[in-house]
């Protein structure tokens, strides 16, 4: 007798569907902004042209970079809390030492602060294993305290924003925001480093397996401490991009936008966990919360209920999201 072979199981549409999106993460992330610029451009009709989208880019971009400072660190299973104070030092320092220094002089001086705090940070959680969530916060409220203190000091020389972050933070180029010639080639840096590097495997590794990493030979502490320096780095970039913007130096300047990239980077598929995700999402995650705050303006909330609406709006989307791209 011939042996009758049994049909081949049927996959479900359902999770061919879901595998499908598994694979190609972006595609969900790209069709919710669509919709959500689809439901504002219905709620106001004419909202959505070349000024707004500029607008929208123009504001996106300090999240984004802030957001990339989350995205590494939580690919380690850590978080970086400090992120908000650390570009609001950078920009409050620039805007006061640019008034009896040169502006390149004065940026880098702004910069120095970042650095330190991203240093103690690394120090803090590679070498004594302090958790990252408790050594950043910790940082934060220092750098808090230390920024008062600055202030008091140069509260009689008064501030300046230089041109060219004025420049790069409202300007436009035949309509295209010149944020952009900053933003674009950090982006890339950030995304190569993340695929292409040594360096970026190390940091995925660390996440998905600690332990195994460190059986392996890799010395944790180097890549915790040159994580969070660059994660630094990073914010105090975005300080100063997001002065130009405001143009308004202020002792919390980019404070409100902590939480808000932490939330891009969960919405663009990085795991609070570790191990997972990446900085493409991440940008499209910033632009997806940009786009929604015009949304709640438009509907003319109270703030209170904006802030409901806003933190159950990244639930919603994080879980669903999480729920779609991930395989069962």
């Amino acid at each position: 007798m011939s042996e009758i072979n049994p049909p081949a199981e049927t996959v479900p549409f359902g999770r061919r569907f879901r595998r499908f999106l598994a694979d190609r993460p972006l595609i969900p992330l790209i069709a919710l902004l669509i919709v959500i610029v689809l439901v504002l451009e219905l709620l106001r009709p004419g909202i959505v042209n070349e000024r707004w989208i500029a607008n929208t880019i123009k504001f996106a971009i300090p999240l984004a970079i802030l957001a990339a400072c989350q995205t590494m660190t939580m690919l380690t299973g850590g978080i970086d809390l400090s992120v908000g104070i650390v570009a609001t030092m950078s920009a409050f320092i620039m805007a006061t030492q640019v008034t009896t220094h040169d502006p390149a002089i004065a940026i880098l001086i702004s910069l120095v602060p970042a650095a330190l705090i991203g240093l103690a940070n690394g120090i803090g959680v590679g070498i004594f294993r302090v958790h990252p969530l408790i050594m950043t916060l910790g940082m934060s409220l220092i750098g808090t305290g230390v920024l008062q203190v600055y202030q008091r000091t140069v509260i009689a020389t008064g501030s300046e924003v230089p041109t060219i972050l004025s420049w790069l933070g409202t300007g436009r180029t035949y309509g295209v925001p010149n944020a952009l010639v900053l933003f674009i080639p950090l982006a890339i840096m950030v995304v190569f480093i993340l695929r292409r590097t040594g360096f970026g495997r190390l940091l995925y590794a660390v996440g998905d397996n600690e332990r195994a990493t460190r059986i392996a030979g890799v010395l944790y502490w180097q890549v915790i401490l040159a994580l969070y320096v660059l994660s630094g780095l990073l914010a105090g970039v975005a300080g100063l991009l997001y002065v130009g913007l405001i143009k308004a130096p202020s002792l919390s300047l980019a404070v409100p936008l902590l939480l808000p990239s932490v939330a891009a980077a969960v919405i663009g598929g990085t795991s609070i966990f570790g191990g997972r995700g990446g900085y493409t999402g991440t940008i499209i995650g910033a632009l997806i919360l940009t786009v929604l705050s015009t949304l709640l303006t438009v509907l003319q909330m109270p703030e209170g209920s904006r802030r409901i609406l806003f933190g159950l709006i990244i639930l919603f989307v994080t879980a669903a999201y999480i729920r779609i791209t991930e395989d069962s």
